[in-house]
């Protein structure tokens, strides 16, 4: 009788007992990461097919960044994010993901990350509350709050009723796709890019004023200031990097992927227009610069042009910086040459080109003409979140190139 009533127990149990929830993995996810205090929103559509495969896109605007490496193993989805050496390791749940997102080349940098369905990366508080009129240009200043250090900017946001979204243009090169809302006087931005989680908040103080707070990732923080202003500008991007004195043309010796030492001596770029691409590949602005200059390239590559990237990379490991630039070259298709020629300390990276009176950004486009003469240095790149500034770029670009390349 013990047996029986042991036995009628289990059966009462396991046929109570509720199967774990199947969780359907497909649709859109909103993406929090902790940082500083705030929580950094961004969107993510997710597809797993029939077959078990998972694929993403991490959504910004109208940018989508696609993940094809996930790997799901029992209850967890290990995503490694596009190409760089930065992961999002998550534990799936009843309707949530949760996990950390890990820089792998940056020390102890692992940041708490959970995903939940939804469609909006912001909570609208109220659908019928009028908010301000951020729309238009507006001059920027970014402030460092340690040592005071400035940077100028010029804003740019569209508005649609709550929905934003725009830009900063720095000289450096722009802060990509930014989405977000408008509530009241209140204004909140942010974007992921795989490596980049940039999070803006900023208030209406007047009509032409905003104040506000920059977060960016584990611990970089500025305030920052804006005036309405339809005349605001930056410096030309031409007149930033510039050489030395005493020093007229541009030279270098790295070695290729392969270890042997390569400079524009060799008898590959002698007579041949040559473009200079000092990048990273942990660097999502450089990724659009070379995703433009690889579909260029490919148009052009027969009309006696050759284009060099100057790989300066998160760590002084050639290996490693082999593997990240191989990478970058299978996900993009790229057919140009690459070097290996520092790391992304921008001083050491200065030490490498002493020609220059330093590297201030990257990427940074050298153009040198038919005759080993230098035609321009271009600091910095406004993609194709800038919009118009974009669209003036590849006309300004294709000119010069057509009359550098038809001489």
């Amino acid at each position: 009788m013990k047996n029986l009533y042991l036995l009628g127990v289990l059966i009462i149990f396991f046929a109570c007992s509720p199967e774990k929830e199947k969780i359907d993995l497909s649709g859109k996810w909103i993406g929090e990461i902790s940082m500083q205090g705030k929580t950094m929103p961004f969107e993510m559509q997710i597809q797993e097919e029939k077959d078990g495969s998972i694929k993403a896109g991490i959504i910004n605007g109208e940018e989508q960044i696609i993940l094809d490496e996930i790997k799901k193993r029992n209850d967890s989805l290990h995503i490694p994010l596009h190409i760089f050496d930065i992961t999002i390791d998550v534990k799936i749940g009843n309707n949530v993901l949760a996990g950390t997102y890990t820089k792998h080349y940056e020390e102890d940098y692992v940041l708490p990350i959970t995903f939940h369905k939804g469609e909006n990366r912001f909570i609208k508080n109220s659908e019928n509350e009028q908010p301000a009129d951020f729309s238009g240009k507006w001059e920027v200043t970014f402030i460092e709050p340690k040592e005071q250090d400035t940077t100028e900017a010029v804003g740019i946001i569209e508005q649609n009723g709550k929905d934003i979204k725009g830009t900063f243009l720095t000289p450096l090169g722009d802060y990509r796709y930014l989405v977000g809302i408008a509530e009241g006087n209140q204004m909140k931005l942010s974007t992921f890019d795989g490596n980049h989680a940039y999070l803006f908040e900023a208030e209406l103080q007047s009509g032409d004023t905003l104040k506000g707070d920059f977060y960016s990732g584990k611990d970089w923080y500025e305030s920052w200031t804006a005036f309405r202003n339809e005349e605001a500008d930056l410096p030309h991007p031409d007149s930033l990097t510039f050489l030395k004195k005493g020093y007229d043309n541009i030279a270098f010796s790295f070695p290729d992927l392969e270890g042997k030492k390569v400079s524009l001596n060799d008898e590959k770029y002698k007579g041949k227009v040559v473009i200079v691409q000092l990048f990273g590949t942990w660097c999502p602005n450089c990724m659009d610069e070379t995703k433009f200059l690889t579909q260029w390239y490919d148009e052009n590559k027969d009309r006696e042009v050759e284009i060099i990237g100057l790989a300066y990379e998160a760590k002084d490991d050639f290996e490693y910086a082999k593997s990240r630039v191989e990478k970058m070259i299978k996900k993009y298709d790229v057919k140009y040459d690459f070097l290996i020629a520092g790391t992304n300390d921008k001083e050491e990276a200065s030490k490498t080109l002493p020609m220059l009176n330093r590297v201030i950004s990257f990427p940074t486009m050298i153009i040198i003409d038919k005759n080993g003469e230098l035609v321009s240095i271009h600091t910095g790149f406004n993609g194709p979140g800038t919009g118009k500034y974009y669209d003036e770029f590849v006309q300004d670009f294709n000119t010069k190139m057509d009359s550098l390349l038809n001489e």
